[in-house]
């Protein structure tokens, strides 16, 4: 162990800290792994969040009890009232409770990072830490891909696909979407099925990729049910972290303290430590240690939804079948970022979990932003480490976001007028959509029913911004150091410059394994 205790302490066991905690173990570092929520071995998960479909879950409360955190709200746009924000809890973080698509973004993401002063981060710096990542069972003699990583790559096969998947997958290449059967290749674009992380039918979170094959190690351990309240800062530096469990609080050393308690306990941890906007922090009696933008510049995917009533027929099916297979991501015109949109099937609408409507019969198809331009904040209402922060998302406060929202919504109401769609639905869907129809030729009108209805995808970043040192918004240095603390880094989506143009568990994962692969 380190004079000054451990030799790093990593806070939270989710998509970035397990992995990082993980490799550092590896290389012989003395590591502390500190969850907020309960940690506990693979064999026992609820089997219920095995499920190749969250609705198994979402009907059952004992599989939701102590695996979500309770009272955290946000409201997604300045239109709407604060509603429930879920994110993971326990070992594996949100990895054991998502939808399990392991997607990456475009290349584009990262070349504009480094663009933004983000070096080390461009496409190939991170393209190689993917590949360690996977274990893709369809492509991972590829170059770009790997095989025997810790995470499987399964894409369900087309014969196994929902009503919906095989409508939106018809509807999408009669429109003249290419069919991109790698969805992780580079330049890939066009209609794909998901890419999921799962084995034989069922979920592998980064509690099973990783820790559970790393807790014999005798340097790494691993402590639930420990609420970090801020990080000890003696100096200009960080040297441990205070820790409420067992309803006492200790106090924990460490030569590095790493952050990756995610997008929304990340800042509120750092802003209870002193470290955030001065002014929000005085107004709590917080002493101010680095007045730095955390919590400013927050993003998810804006997303909408087009419901389908099924058919009897294509209603069919078991409630552990996939609740979504296929992807269409694609450009929304002249000058728009690479992939800026995208289309998703859902075989049961079981959207953000929160508005999750699993009964049979309810398909949807969804368009979401990929890549946006609105922000934002989190900001924290108490010093209690018990409370939770506000959020509010802002999405849509952009024009641009509102522009190409209309854009995506309009052709995803072409797609659901075609005769794959008409095959799977009963009835005309304007019966099913009739606000969103009544507003659809009218742009203002569309802005407003976009505004009030649009949900997010629990895709969350960007609160703790990577850039160059002297960048505005900055919070981490390309090596995710935290600015004027030494000893103090974040890793975890809480960093993104932007939110990535896919879902984030996967880029989530990378980030964990990169800095793991930089860190002393």
């Amino acid at each position: 162990m380190a004079s000054n205790g451990w030799d790093l302490i990593v806070v939270g066991a989710g998509s970035a800290g397990a992995p990082l905690a993980v490799r550092q173990a590896e290389k012989g570092k003395r590591v502390l792994l500190l969850e907020a929520g309960p940690d506990y071995r693979s064999a026992q998960m609820h089997e219920a969040w095995r499920s190749p479909n969250p609705a198994a879950a979402l009907a059952d409360p004992a599989a939701i009890e102590g695996m979500l955190w309770t009272g955290l709200d946000s409201s997604r746009t300045d239109a709407q009232q604060p509603a429930p924000y879920w994110r993971g809890r326990g070992a594996g973080g949100s990895s054991s409770v998502n939808g399990q698509i392991a997607i990456r973004p475009p290349m584009e993401d990262f070349t504009d990072w480094a663009a933004l002063g983000c070096d080390g981060w461009s496409p190939g710096d991170v393209l190689p830490h993917f590949a360690r990542v996977e274990d893709d069972e369809d492509f991972g003699d590829a170059p770009h891909h790997g095989r025997g990583g810790p995470t499987p790559i399964h894409r369900t096969p087309q014969d196994r696909w929902g009503s919906v998947d095989t409508a939106l997958f018809s509807s999408a290449r009669a429109a003249g979407f290419e069919w991109a059967p790698d969805v992780n290749a580079p330049g890939a674009t066009g209609v794909s099925p998901y890419p999921i992380n799962s084995r034989d039918g069922r979920r592998v979170s980064v509690n099973d990729a990783y820790l559970e094959h790393a807790r014999d190690l005798e340097n790494l351990t691993v402590r639930g049910d420990a609420l970090v309240d801020r990080v000890v800062l003696e100096g200009g530096r960080a040297t441990g972290v205070r820790v409420v469990t067992g309803g006492t609080t200790v106090t924990e050393h460490a030569d590095t303290v790493v952050l990756s308690a995610g997008v929304v306990h990340t800042p509120g941890i750092l802003m209870r430590s002193g470290i955030g906007p001065a002014r929000r922090l005085e107004s709590l009696g917080i002493g101010v240690r680095q007045d730095l933008p955390v919590g400013q510049g927050m993003q998810d995917h804006p997303m909408a939804l087009l419901s389908l009533p099924l058919t009897p027929a294509a209603s069919v099916g078991t409630p552990n079948d996939r609740h979504t297979n296929v992807c269409v991501r694609w450009t929304s015109g002249a000058g728009a970022p690479v992939n800026d949109l995208m289309f998703v099937s859902m075989n049961q609408n079981v959207l953000a979990m929160a508005a999750a409507d699993t009964g049979a019969g309810a398909g949807a198809y969804g368009v979401w932003l990929n890549q946006a331009r609105s922000r934002g904040e989190l900001t924290l209402t108490s010093t209690d480490p018990a409370q939770q922060p506000r959020i509010r998302q802002r999405m849509l406060s952009d024009e641009h976001d509102l522009a190409r929202m209309r854009d995506g919504i309009r052709a995803l109401v072409d797609l659901a007028r075609r005769p794959a769609t008409a095959a799977v639905t009963e009835g005309a869907v304007e019966h099913a959509n009739a606000a969103l129809f009544a507003a659809l030729d009218d742009d203002r009108a569309l802005d407003a029913h976009l505004l009030a209805t649009v949900g997010d995808a629990q895709h969350g970043t960007s609160t703790c911004r990577m850039g160059h040192p002297d960048g505005d918004g900055t919070v981490v240095d390309p090596a995710c150091r935290v600015l004027g603390v030494e000893g103090l880094r974040v890793v975890d989506a809480s960093v993104f410059p932007s939110v990535p143009r896919a879902n984030t568990n996967l880029v989530t994962i990378m980030a964990g394994e990169l800095m793991a692969s930089r860190l002393d």
